[in-house]
């Protein structure tokens, strides 16, 4: 089976920490690189959490050594290193969505859940059991940002999530 390489930007915070765990057993993707402000740059993981780790189950033994990378001014090592990452940042929406953007202008797939990009015509909002054809407008984004294999999907909020 394929696996995928991943990073998650704003691993430090709670969606991000929920990010670090479900990938730490998933099948799929292999946690590569984790990413965070810069006041937590060049620490590694384990030691940035120390004291912060806020789920129930403990920090994953293969995250802890993982260096932590400036989201922002690690965009183009990280964008290089993965086939994808996942946002989780915590930052007001135009940074947010200027971040995202920038990553997938790099040719980096974003899934962001994040509502900066919401809402956008050209960047679907995918429940994948529901409407994995929302998809289809990835072409009109990728025109839109330049792009060949770059785009950004979100998700859903957690209220419609769970309603759906």
């Amino acid at each position: 089976m394929k696996t995928y390489k991943v990073a998650v930007l704003g691993a430090t915070g709670m969606v991000g920490q929920r990010f670090v765990s479900l990938l730490s057993r998933h099948p799929w993707f292999r946690l590569k690189a984790v990413a965070a402000s810069a006041r937590s740059a060049g620490k590694c993981y384990g030691e940035v959490m120390e004291g912060r780790w806020a789920l129930s189950s403990p920090l994953p033994e293969m995250a802890m050594d993982l260096p932590v990378f400036d989201a922002l001014a690690d965009a183009e090592r990280i964008a290089k290193a993965v086939d994808f990452v996942f946002c989780a940042v915590d930052l007001p929406k135009e940074e947010t969505r200027a971040l995202e953007e920038r990553y997938a202008k790099l040719e980096c797939p974003v899934i962001s859940n994040n509502s900066a990009c919401r809402g956008l015509p050209d960047v679907p909002m995918l429940l994948p059991e529901c409407n994995g054809d929302h998809a289809a407008v990835i072409p009109q984004q990728r025109r839109r940002l330049g792009t060949v294999r770059g785009f950004i999907a979100v998700k859903p909020n957690c209220s419609l999530q769970s309603y759906v």
